[in-house]
């Protein structure tokens, strides 16, 4: 593998979801497997009932009455045999319930030890921080904020969109944040796109939706994405800094991150890799140390002739690549169908191919990784 991943187990089947995470809890446990691919618990789907999944074009959901006792079920099971759990919470009505049902488990099955955290909080109150810091919970941030920022501030308006979520907060209360992406389903894997609206606080269509206090400074930001995330894979001290006894993880960039402008941070790149001390990936001066391409699959994936994050088709980078560039063929079929029967092909191709789960809340998989 040329990444690791540490993966999270998201239930499957509603008013089933007590059986699902039974069932894994006898196959594999938290840290099975290696430093490449391993366990890290359950989540950030537990039950059907909590699930606040965000659209900000439409209203807040409302939750069902039966998410405090389905959630206390399952977060008793996980918590009895020490499993990490992270659950998905947009929107601080739905925290404040969470927080209800954890505090009541924690009184009979304390989560001391357990690296439990929340996914997203981008409306979570003060009130609540407080209470997460209370239980030794953590919070997994992610840049959705800077592809629906627009959307939010149309709905509930910019004073409101000031802290989505409250970050500077978080960390002067001490609770543990890690930073990431939410990809691929909600937005951009780029991490460099995320440390972007970390650092201006501001979204891909240009909207300042910060206030100076709520931005980070690009060490800050750096570090939440690096040694803050290690607390919630279980790794810290094992991984996120460049120091004797840690994974030997690091990358040489396009350009210095700390001086470049605010937005030349978007366009950062790896030049060069490393992973466990060994390239993965190394192009432009380091070329000449490459490894192998790995084969890639499905055939017809655009990876093929990727041109680089966020660009259209490079031609020149993908003959560099020595990836075959062909333009479409006009064929008797295209004077009966039209040229769009080529776009037909491909979508029946992805179709073919596509993770069985793809339905399951448009996300497309079913689990979540670090």
């Amino acid at each position: 593998m040329t990444l690791r991943i540490a993966y999270n187990l998201f239930t499957q089947k509603p008013k089933q979801e007590k059986e699902d995470f039974t069932r894994w809890i006898k196959m594999t446990g938290p840290g099975k497997g290696d430093d490449f691919l391993r366990c890290n618990g359950a989540g950030e789907m537990l039950v059907f009932s909590a699930a606040d999944f965000e659209d900000f074009l439409e209203p807040r959901p409302d939750l069902s009455p039966s998410l405090e006792t389905e959630l206390k079920d399952v977060v008793t099971l996980l918590a009895a045999n020490k499993w990490p759990f992270r659950l998905h919470a947009t929107y601080d009505e739905s925290i404040t319930r969470f927080m209800n049902v954890f505090e009541e488990v924690n009184r009979d099955v304390p989560f001391k030890g357990l690296n439990w955290f929340f996914d997203h909080c981008e409306t979570i109150s003060d009130r609540n921080l407080e209470r997460v810091r209370a239980l030794g919970g953590g919070i997994a941030i992610q840049h959705r904020m800077a592809y629906q920022g627009e959307y939010f501030v149309d709905r509930y308006g910019k004073k409101a969109a000031e802290r989505t979520p409250p970050i500077r907060r978080m960390l002067e209360l001490g609770i543990p944040v890690g930073a990431g992406t939410d990809a691929t389903r909600v937005a951009s894997y780029n991490p460099w796109v995320s440390l972007y609206w970390l650092v201006t606080g501001t979204t891909v269509g240009g909207v300042s939706m910060y206030p100076e206090r709520n931005c980070l400074t690009r060490e800050e930001a750096l570090r939440l994405y690096t040694q803050g995330s290690s607390w919630f894979s279980s790794e810290s001290g094992k991984k996120g800094a460049i120091a004797e006894g840690q994974l030997a993880d690091f990358v040489a960039l396009t350009d210095d991150y700390l001086s470049v402008s605010d937005e030349e941070i978007k366009g950062i790149e790896s030049v060069l890799t490393v992973v466990g001390g060994k390239i993965v990936h190394a192009i432009d001066e380091f070329a000449n140390h490459a490894p192998p391409p790995i084969p890639v699959l499905p055939e017809w994936s655009p990876i093929k002739v990727f041109g680089g994050y966020g660009a259209p088709l490079d031609i020149r980078k993908a003959a560099r690549a020595g990836v075959p560039v062909v333009a479409h063929q006009h064929s008797a079929q295209c004077h009966q169908s039209g040229c769009t029967h080529a776009l037909q092909q491909l979508f029946s191709a992805a179709e073919s191919a596509r993770n069985r789960y793809a339905d399951f809340f448009g996300l497309g998989c079913d689990c979540f990784a670090f």
